[in-house]
């Protein structure tokens, strides 16, 4: 099968500089406004040779990476030097499933974890469905998050193991497996869901036994690939709660540590617990026990039907102090995109956000429950950042101070969040299905999510010094990390009192670390007469879109209790000015829907900026994070739409405007 995909050629450097900033050759032209140069040294671009993404006819395969490292980040304090604080930026996929998940396995996948790193590597691999796979640059670090629910049971039944075919329903999904009808299969996958999240599975599935070989031969292929300061590989597992019949409450834990402290373990499944105090206090044990590290990454709350923020324990029972404090010491991220959709925000819960209206997934939970009233409320990041800030003072701990991650949750084996180059979350999705759009993802209850719903999203960028397990988890413990829908954009926050203009026009990283405290870090103490002063740098994908914009997400608490948000746009391409409500307009939309090309003839390449915030309330507590939005582009839809020659419904979006997320800076009087 013949597939094209546009390519942007652009080089790259995002190094840190001393002295005057010196031109290169081919330096972007001047858009406008200052805000679009290239201020200081921090950043640096070269022009693309060509402002036209054209189509080009190809495999599903590009060239190596041409990323280059970018310069300075932070330390725990806000002291740090310029030889102390993390210098590059390293980008990964924190959830990834192969065909050894029971789901990914029912739907037909095959793709091995040996397989998926290769791929992660950028070496071309055969996708489930028999097409040639590759990405058009590799991962720096990546994680296999196979279900621990299950885990070994696929393959014995798909080999047809007497034992499991003595259940009727595993006969059936054997059959359906072996019929090569990939209808049937997603129709065995949708049923295994559903019972998974009902408590009805079959006694041979939930049998622990045949985890064992599957959890050594996981740890065996992590071991295998990693290779310390070129590819880091992390050893982890999902925790796949779907509560109450579907409510998505899945967290993926993730290890610092190798082989010798994690090859003899069993994962925990939701056959033992579903409650996350239980997943904590497992993950407790695990450290005392063997003087290990482990972290949990909840995702989706969209799909939660209002419990991943819910006020009470699981049970139902009271917070406690020692409950919130459980949660913010084992879970310093969220994951605030991936394939099924955003958890960012709601349009119901930030109706002033002018683009909080993206890649909903709002209708149902994971087996499309309907939303109880009011659930939306306790399923976004932004409300609970906002929320968590609410509750400290009553349990004496934030229990929902996350930092920002995002994840692809593929289960194909095949992390691929690039629109051009996207290869769906199940094997039945993948491009070889030329309708996938039209092709149930889900199949519920009371409705379907169907294929052309999924996002290409998303990853992660991690501040770190080094390419290794114990930087990289280091550097997601502390929050020092930033999430995009799937572009590798650079994005550098800094939060502070002493902040000025002038920081913005030299090296922000040690002007940043000197002067204050990096994303997911907390200031306190405010004086009297002080504001938050904040630096911002953010530079587009070296092969990628130009930015639009970039905007200071600020929630807080007043002196009633209430929480309150509000949007600032900090910096913009173009000479586009404010209105009185401090909105700008659009910044156009370059996108031709007939061919799937779009220009950088608008946008900028980098924005850099300084903020303060006058409206800032020293004796109110707040939360701040940088949303960093591209010019419009392509969905994956239209590349297909193009692509295949397919009648698509006017309802499916064919462009949108890809993002990235900063971890938080917390202020607390």
């Amino acid at each position: 099968m013949r597939q094209f995909y546009p390519i942007l050629l652009l080089v790259s450097s995002l190094a840190a500089c001393g002295g005057d900033r010196h031109d290169q050759e081919g330096t972007v032209e001047d858009r406008g406004s200052a805000d679009e140069q290239i201020v200081g040294e921090e950043f640096s671009t070269a022009t693309p040779d060509s402002k036209d993404i054209s189509t080009k006819d190809n495999s599903y395969s590009a060239s190596e990476s041409d990323t280059q490292p970018a310069t300075g980040s932070a330390t725990d304090t806000a002291s740090a030097t310029s030889a102390d604080y993390p210098n590059n930026v390293y980008f990964g996929d924190s959830h990834v499933h192969t065909g050894w998940s029971a789901d990914a396995g029912m739907d037909g996948a095959i793709v091995t974890p040996e397989d998926a790193y290769r791929f992660a590597l950028g070496q071309e691999v055969k996708s489930n469905s028999g097409l040639k796979a590759k990405l058009n640059r590799p991962y720096d670090w990546f994680m296999i998050t196979d279900h621990s629910d299950g885990m070994g049971v696929i393959n014995e039944i798909i080999a047809g193991n007497p034992e499991m075919l003595e259940d009727a329903t595993i006969k059936k999904w054997s059959e359906a497996l072996n019929s090569g009808d990939p209808k049937r299969a997603a129709e065995a996958k949708s049923e295994l869901i559903t019972m998974q999240s009902e408590e009805r599975l079959p006694k041979q599935v939930t049998d622990p036994k045949w985890m064992k070989s599957a959890w050594e031969k996981t740890v065996d292929a992590a071991e295998k690939f990693y290779e310390p300061g070129e590819f880091t590989t992390f050893i982890a597992f999902e925790w796949t709660v779907n509560a109450d019949g579907g409510n998505n409450l899945h967290r993926n834990v993730i290890f610092r540590d190798g082989a010798d402290r994690t090859r003899s373990l069993l994962p925990l499944t939701t056959f033992q617990t579903q409650d996350p105090m239980k997943l904590w206090e497992w993950m407790q044990a695990y450290e005392q026990k063997t003087g290990g590290r482990v972290l949990a990454i909840p995702h989706n709350g969209n799909l939660s039907n209002g419990r991943m923020f819910e006020e009470q324990q699981f049970d139902g029972s009271a917070m406690t102090s020692e409950w919130a404090e459980m949660r913010a010491k084992y879970e310093p991220l969220f994951e605030v995109t991936q394939i099924k959709g955003q958890s960012e925000s709601h349009p119901s819960l930030s109706p002033e956000d002018e683009f909080a209206n993206w890649d909903l997934w709002d209708r149902g939970n994971l087996i499309m429950v309907p939303k109880p009233k009011g659930a939306v409320k306790t399923e976004y990041w932004r409300e609970a950042l906002k929320s968590g800030m609410r509750l400290q003072d009553e349990l004496g701990t934030n229990p929902f101070q996350y930092g920002a991650n995002a994840a692809t949750d593929t289960h194909t084996g095949l992390s691929t969040a690039d629109e051009d180059n996207f290869f769906g979350k199940f094997k039945t999705l993948e491009p070889s299905n030329k309708e996938r759009w039209n092709f149930p993802l889900i199949e519920g209850k009371s409705g379907d999510f169907m294929g052309w719903e999924q996002a290409a999203s998303g990853i992660m960028g991690v501040w770190a010094k080094e390419n290794t397990r114990e930087a990289i988890w280091d550097a997601m413990m502390r929050k020092e990390t930033f999430a995009t829908t799937g572009p590798r954009m650079k994005l550098r926050f800094f939060g502070g009192f002493d902040f000025d203009e002038r920081d913005a026009e030299g090296d922000i990283a040690a002007s940043g670390y000197e002067k204050g405290v990096p994303m997911g870090s907390r200031l306190n103490g405010a004086e009297s007469g002080q504001r938050m002063t904040f630096l911002v740098a953010a530079m587009k994908d070296p092969i990628g879109a130009n930015l639009d914009r970039v905007q200071i997400v600020k929630g807080w608490v007043d002196g009633n209790g209430e929480t309150h948000e509000k949007v600032y746009n900090v910096k913009w391409s173009g000479d586009r000015k404010k209105d009185g409500q401090g909105h700008i307009q659009k910044v156009g939309n370059t996108v031709d829907l007939k061919t799937a090309k779009y220009t950088n003839d608008i946008g900028a390449p980098q924005l850099i900026g300084y903020f303060e915030d006058e409206e800032f309330n020293p004796a109110h507590k707040a939360v701040y994070y940088v949303r960093v939005l591209e010019i419009p582009t392509p969905r994956w839809t239209l590349y297909d739409k193009v692509r295949f020659g397919v009648d698509i419904d006017k309802k499916v979006p064919m462009t949108h405007q890809e993002r990235a997320f900063s971890s938080p800076i917390w202020y607390t009087p």
